[in-house]
């Protein structure tokens, strides 16, 4: 069962290092999502609550604190958890954090779960929003064991398919990008059709923990020694971004994440 702990926050936005954004919300701190390989376990280092995915942090403050802020520039939603993860049917904090938000916010939202096509009516007030879903098309095993309570593939492909209709800007965040697990190819064919841009990003095995680390070599010896060693890494990056650029798709970003071969870049076409 998750452990809910709620607090009041003290402000809304925080800056953000995030490549394209100039601030963070996060109404919740932790994921119920609980993906074995994310960034974001490092928090659990300052909340004493147990494993990752077992608790929730709730900033039940959160839609006050937004009321009649404007900042300047682009703001992403959330970095630390995911805004719609499964509490998220139930409390609908993220639903209030967004009637209460400034319309004239520029707004970035990335979801790995089909519960943001329930706030259509809401992105519609805003001037300037992009909606954006996690993609990755790992099958149903490889699912269940490292990302067990995202949605689905086929429901994160009809969520961007149905905000698309509903003329809002959507993006795909191809991540993470794992040897043999992961078809990037496959992925933008599948989503070119109802999709503005991309951005996309290779997994960063030094951070993505102990735990996942071994899971990969375990399982996936061959995806691990790649991404483990700087050569295979490097050959592998150069084939997958030659095969995208030849994909005429609007590419923001590709984030690398290794030593110091590259950051992101971005992509137009």
């Amino acid at each position: 069962m998750i452990k809910v702990v709620k607090i009041k926050a003290k402000r809304a936005f925080n800056p953000s290092k995030i490549p394209g954004a100039k601030y963070a919300i996060n109404q919740y701190i932790g994921c119920q999502i609980a993906c074995s390989y994310c960034y974001a376990k490092f928090v659990s280092r300052w909340y004493n609550y147990g494993k990752w995915g077992d608790w929730v942090i709730v900033k039940e403050n959160m839609p006050e604190l937004v009321k009649n802020k404007y900042l300047k520039g682009k703001i992403y939603m959330s970095s630390i958890s995911d805004a719609y993860q499964p509490i998220e049917a139930k409390i609908k904090l993220t639903r209030k954090v967004l009637e209460n938000m400034s319309k004239n916010i520029e707004l970035v939202i990335l979801t790995k779960s089909s519960l943001v096509l329930r706030d259509i009516d809401i992105f519609k007030e805003f001037n300037d929003i992009e909606v954006g879903l996690t993609i990755n098309g790992f099958n149903n095993k490889i699912k269940k064991e490292i990302e067990p309570f995202s949605s689905s593939h086929t429901k994160r492909m009809e969520a961007l398919k149905n905000l698309h209709k509903n003329g809002i800007k959507t993006y795909a965040f191809i991540s993470p990008i794992i040897p043999d697990l992961v078809d990037v190819g496959n992925i933008i064919d599948e989503t070119k059709d109802f999709v503005d841009y991309y951005w996309m990003e290779f997994l960063n095995l030094k951070v993505s923990g102990k735990e996942f680390k071994n899971w990969l070599k375990q399982n996936y010896q061959s995806a691990y020694e790649i991404l483990n060693e700087k050569p295979k890494l490097e050959s592998y990056i150069e084939k997958i971004v030659d095969a995208v650029k030849r994909k005429n798709v609007n590419i923001k970003g590709i984030s690398i994440n290794y030593s110091k071969i590259v950051k992101c870049c971005d992509r137009n076409g």
